[in-house]
C-alpha cells in the first residue's frame, strides 16, 4: 500500500524538535518559523509537556464520554479562566475540521435554518460540513455546491446585512484573522457591526479561532481586539500543542440537550492532559504577551527590507506578500538558510511560530530571509 497522495511533500524528514528548532535525519538544525501549520504553540518537546504528557501516559486508561473525566473539567476550567470566557461551555472533538462542524450543527439546531455565511477565500475545515473556499475548483465542500454557504466580500456589512434579511441564515462564521486566506485581518469595526446585526436578527455567530486563537495574535483570541463575545469559538491546533484535538466554546445562551453531539475520542485522557500544560506553560512563561512583542518587532523589521509589496499579522501570524510566487523562495529558504515558512495562495510567505520566539531567534529569522532574497 502507498499513501494517498494529497500533499506536495519537500525532501526533508523532521525527525525531532526543540523549542524554535526541528532537526532533520541528517541532523541539520532549522529554525522552524511555521510551528507544524500552528499547532506548535509553546515550542517543541517543551519539558512541561512532555512530562503531563508521560504521567498521563503511565496510568493511560481509555473511555467513552459515559462516565466522569475530571480532567475535562479541569480544562473548562482553565481555558474559561484563560480566554476570559468562564462562562461558556466547552465541547471537546479531535481537530478544527470537526470543531467548526459540530458549531454550524448546533447553529443549524438552535435556529432551524441551514444557510451560512462565510468571508472570502475563508477555509473553514475538511469535512462535508465544514466550509471551503479556495483556488482549485476540484476542492469545494457539498455544502458550498448545494448553495448552503454565501461567500461575501471581507468587511462589507451592507452585504452581510442584506443576505441576513433574506431570512433563512442560522449563523456566520469568520475566522479572527484569515489564514488560508492571506493572512487578511477583519477590521475592528467590522466585527463589531457584525456583532451587532448577529444579535439584532438572531442569527449565531461563530469565531474561528483554530489558526488565530491560543494566543497567536497577542490576545487569548485574536476577536478580542475588537472587544466582541461572539456566541461560538472554535478552537484547535495550538490548543495541544500538536496532539490532535479541537474544541467549540458554547455560549451559556444554548441549552445542552443529550445525543444533540457526540464524539468517540474527544477529550481523552491524553489529549486533555497536553491541552492543560498547554494553558499552564502560556501563563507561567507570559507566551501569549511574548507573542505581541516579538511579532510587532518582526513586522517592523520586515517592513524595512525592499521589495515586499505587503506585511500583514497580529503577533506571530503574519503573512509577507512577494509580487511574485513565491515557491522557489520558500525553497531557498528551506534547502539554503533552514528556515520553515508556511505559503498562503500563490505570493504570501506566511509565518506561524512557536509563541515562545525570541527577540534573538527573529533577527536570525530576518537575516536569513534577506539572504534569500539576495541568492
Amino acid at each position: 500500500m502507498k499513501l494517498f497522495d494529497v500533499y506536495p511533500l519537500y525532501d526533508v524528514e523532521i525527525v525531532k524538535g526543540v523549542g524554535c528548532h526541528t532537526y532533520d535525519a541528517n541532523n541539520q538544525e532549522y529554525l522552524d518559523l511555521y510551528g507544524g501549520h500552528a499547532v506548535i504553540s509553546i515550542g517543541h518537546s517543551h519539558p512541561h509537556y512532555l512530562n503531563a504528557l508521560a504521567q498521563q501516559a503511565s496510568r493511560l486508561v481509555f473511555y467513552s464520554n459515559s462516565v466522569q473525566n475530571s480532567l475535562q473539567h479541569k480544562l473548562a476550567e482553565k481555558l474559561g479562566k484563560a480566554s476570559g470566557y468562564d462562562d461558556y461551555q466547552l465541547f471537546l472533538i479531535n481537530s478544527g475540521a470537526e470543531a467548526n462542524e459540530n458549531a454550524l450543527k448546533l447553529a443549524s439546531f438552535a435556529t432551524g435554518k441551514t444557510r451560512i455565511i462565510a468571508f472570502g477565500k475563508a477555509f473553514h475545515g475538511r469535512t462535508s460540513a465544514a466550509v471551503e473556499a479556495t483556488d482549485n475548483p476540484k476542492i469545494i465542500a457539498p455544502l458550498n455546491a448545494n448553495g448552503h454557504v454565501t461567500f461575501l466580500p471581507l468587511n462589507d456589512i451592507e452585504a452581510v446585512k442584506n443576505e441576513i434579511a433574506k431570512g433563512d441564515v442560522a449563523a456566520v462564521i469568520i475566522e479572527g484573522i484569515q489564514g488560508v486566506g492571506g493572512i487578511r485581518i477583519p477590521d475592528d469595526n467590522f466585527l463589531r457591526q457584525l456583532r451587532s446585526v448577529t444579535e439584532e436578527t438572531g442569527v449565531v455567530l461563530i469565531l474561528d479561532e483554530i489558526q488565530s486563537g491560543y494566543g497567536r495574535s497577542g490576545r487569548f483570541f485574536a476577536h478580542q481586539w475588537a472587544g466582541i463575545r461572539p456566541d461560538m469559538i472554535t478552537v484547535a491546533k495550538g490548543i495541544a500543542n500538536g496532539f490532535p484535538m479541537g474544541a467549540v466554546l458554547i455560549s451559556p445562551k444554548f441549552t445542552p440537550i443529550y445525543g444533540q453531539l457526540g464524539t468517540t475520542f474527544g477529550g481523552n485522557h491524553l489529549a486533555c492532559a497536553a491541552a492543560i500544560a498547554v494553558l499552564e506553560v502560556l501563563e507561567e512563561e507570559n507566551l501569549i504577551e511574548n507573542a505581541d512583542k516579538v511579532g510587532q518587532y518582526i513586522i517592523q523589521k520586515l517592513s524595512e527590507i525592499p521589495g515586499i509589496k505587503e506585511i500583514r499579522g497580529r503577533g506571530l501570524m503574519i503573512g509577507i506578500e512577494m509580487e511574485y510566487p513565491v515557491k522557489e523562495l520558500r525553497s531557498r529558504l528551506i534547502f539554503e538558510q533552514h528556515v520553515f515558512t508556511g505559503a498562503s495562495g500563490t505570493n504570501i510567505i506566511r509565518l506561524l511560530p512557536p509563541l515562545c520566539l525570541s527577540i534573538a531567534q527573529a533577527d536570525e529569522f530576518i537575516s536569513r530571509f534577506r539572504s534569500a532574497l539576495n541568492s
